[in-house]
């Protein structure tokens, strides 16, 4: 593989910058030149020596140039990856999104890709990604661009929005850990090792955090006909309210066990290929209340648990033995190398609509499958789901495009229609006015003074 310089907005970051550079470093054939470019400057230049630290313990020092810069213009040109993973606003911003929605009986487990919360969660993050396609077309328009930010559809789209001709795609691993969850039964239903997921194939359908899986096979073997008995187990839904608190009492939020995407299974015909904390903000069946959540065992990301836990991070200072690479389940250095030629790789993107969706309108940013290689994507046609399905994900995809064209056009109007019909949104309409409008000013766009 040739040199690659590589751009990380958001290079600040304690999460996904770290982990994107522990995959550089145990993968020996990439090497070139890492920029990090952050609005908070000095975690930038922290992360400089960490990045150094990382290379060091990995024994990779040398192969990646590591260097922060202020300017994002200086940051862009000429770079041949730009890697986007922002937070946009302070954490506390996010007070608006998932505290104000609560007090009005609005529930959400996530809040950052759909519901009130990922609707201002928007409104903060797609100025700033129209700005950064702008920038990309200026400075590096051949780049390619992988997108970790969510709400992730619509950030992925904002970038097409301002840039038609950008070379970008949304990255999530949200789609791993469902087909870790169906290797683990594979193990279970045919007495065999554990397959690595990579081994089940499946076939995706739908958008950002609310995918479903039609078909699924492993050694050519048809899985769904025992995935549909497993969904039609009524066993299987027994209360799990004692694990939920358990969860809660453990800090274990990010902790399901499928339920939510099996129960679409059994009443929709196909199986929810994301967690069920993101699958459950999507209807407004299951967040009534927290009790009816418990029963399925998901629990709710506190808000406050946010701001500590990004304090935290912003504090941290890393062990040697914390930043040891060792194969990864993300695959942001996958796709790179597969995108410059080095291999090719079969995986789960966010791309615009060419068809590979076929129930939805050409251009709007969908996820299903394609094949990554050199220079290219070709997503995969994926197969039709039911139709209770296409109507589900017919409605999420166009909210996001009300939400897309009205801040795109910096329209309000549009943006309060957009918000009362999401599923969640569901209050009188006087009181929607009211949240929406409490919700425009707490939860906008503010940064630390510095």
């Amino acid at each position: 593989m040739k040199k690659t310089t590589i751009c990380i907005i958001g290079g600040g970051s304690r999460l996904w910058a770290i982990q994107f550079m522990k995959d550089l470093a145990f993968n020996t054939m990439t090497e070139g030149t890492l920029i990090l470019y952050d609005i908070d400057k000095q975690a930038a230049k922290n992360n400089v020596q960490v990045a150094n630290q990382i290379f060091k313990v990995n024994n990779s020092e040398g192969r990646f140039k590591v260097e922060a810069r202020s300017d994002i213009k200086d940051a862009l040109t000429g770079v041949d990856l730009v890697i986007l993973s922002i937070e946009p606003g302070l954490t506390e911003c996010r007070y608006g999104d998932l505290v104000l929605p609560e007090e009005y009986g609005i529930l959400q487990s996530v809040g950052d890709t759909t519901g009130p919360g990922g609707i201002m969660r928007a409104r903060r993050a797609l100025p700033l990604f129209f700005d950064f396609a702008k920038r990309i077309k200026q400075c590096c328009p051949n780049a390619w661009v992988i997108n970790y930010t969510n709400p992730m559809t619509l950030c992925t789209a904002a970038l097409y929005k301002a840039f038609p001709d950008i070379k970008a795609l949304g990255c999530c691993h949200e789609v791993f850990h469902t087909e870790t969850f169906i290797a683990e039964k594979v193990a279970q239903w045919y007495g065999v090792p554990q397959p690595d997921r990579r081994d089940i194939h499946i076939d995706l359908t739908g958008v950002n955090h609310f995918t479903f899986v039609t078909r699924a096979s492993w050694n050519g073997i048809d899985l769904m006909p025992k995935l549909k008995e497993l969904a039609e187990n009524p066993k299987i839904y027994e209360d799990k309210t004692e694990t939920a608190k358990q969860r809660i009492a453990k800090e274990k939020w990010f902790e399901c066990d499928q339920l939510v995407a099996l129960s679409f299974l059994r009443d929709f015909g196909a199986l929810g290929a994301a967690g069920d904390r993101h699958l459950s903000e999507f209807v407004p069946w299951f967040l009534a209340t927290d009790e009816q959540l418990w029963k399925l065992g998901v629990v709710r990301t506190p808000y406050q648990w946010r701001i500590t836990k990004a304090k935290e991070k912003k504090e941290k200072v890393f062990k040697d033995e914390e930043l040891k690479a060792s194969p990864s389940d993300e695959e942001g250095v996958d796709i790179m190398r597969s995108l410059f030629g080095d291999r090719t790789l079969l995986t789960n993107i966010n791309r615009p609509n060419e068809g590979q969706i076929t129930y939805l309108p050409l251009g709007r940013i969908v996820e299903s499958n394609g094949f990554i290689s050199n220079n290219s994507i070709r997503p995969i046609v994926a197969t039709d789901p039911p139709l209770g399905i296409q109507n589900l994900v017919r409605r999420v995809s166009d909210v996001q495009q009300m939400t897309l064209d009205a801040l795109y056009q910096d329209d309000t109007d549009l943006l309060f229609t957009a918000f009362i019909s999401d599923p969640l949104v569901n209050i009188p309409i006087g009181k929607a006015r009211e949240l929406f409008d409490k919700m425009l000013k707490a939860s906008q766009i503010r940064y630390e003074k510095t």
